[in-house]
């Protein structure tokens, strides 16, 4: 099975200059956890989820409303392609211990992401016990650190 199959194509982008507000916002009003940040030419640059703006900005005392999400984004962002087989992209969120994975083109755009809950909601299709695989390593705490 390919990311494609699974991925959600429905994405909000923010820009880096976005307020840590406005993200808070957008994140509640779609009910999504996080945010790929885009430059100016629509190429992922970082990402944003919710527990970066409790932990980065709010607990931070950043000002939500002058801050842009640059100041707290992830910039070191793992990606996939969505032609990637489900289990490289699975392999890789349990390595990086990270439950959302922005899938982007051969131009760095993102044009999907894919989230441990859509593999949850596919786990029929995909392999299950790699599902749950994945599942562990992504909440195994000895010795990793996580990075989103």
């Amino acid at each position: 099975m390919k990311v494609q199959d699974c991925m959600c194509e429905d994405v909000c982008c923010i820009k880096p200059e976005t307020k840590i507000e406005e993200a808070a916002k957008l994140m509640s009003e779609n009910h999504i956890g996080c945010l790929p940040v885009c430059d100016n030419r629509n190429s992922i640059c970082g990402i944003v989820t919710d527990r970066d703006l409790v932990l980065r900005g709010i607990a931070c005392n950043k000002d939500v409303k002058q801050t842009p999400i640059s100041d707290i984004m992830t910039s070191n962002v793992s990606t996939c392609k969505k032609t990637d087989d489900i289990t490289n992209a699975e392999s890789k969120m349990g390595q990086k211990q990270i439950r959302r994975l922005p899938v982007c083109d051969e131009n760095n755009k993102v044009v999907g992401m894919l989230t441990f809950g859509d593999l949850l909601n596919n786990e029929n299709k995909a392999n299950k016990e790699q599902v749950y695989e994945t599942l562990e390593d992504v909440c195994d705490c000895e010795g990793k650190q996580n990075n989103m």
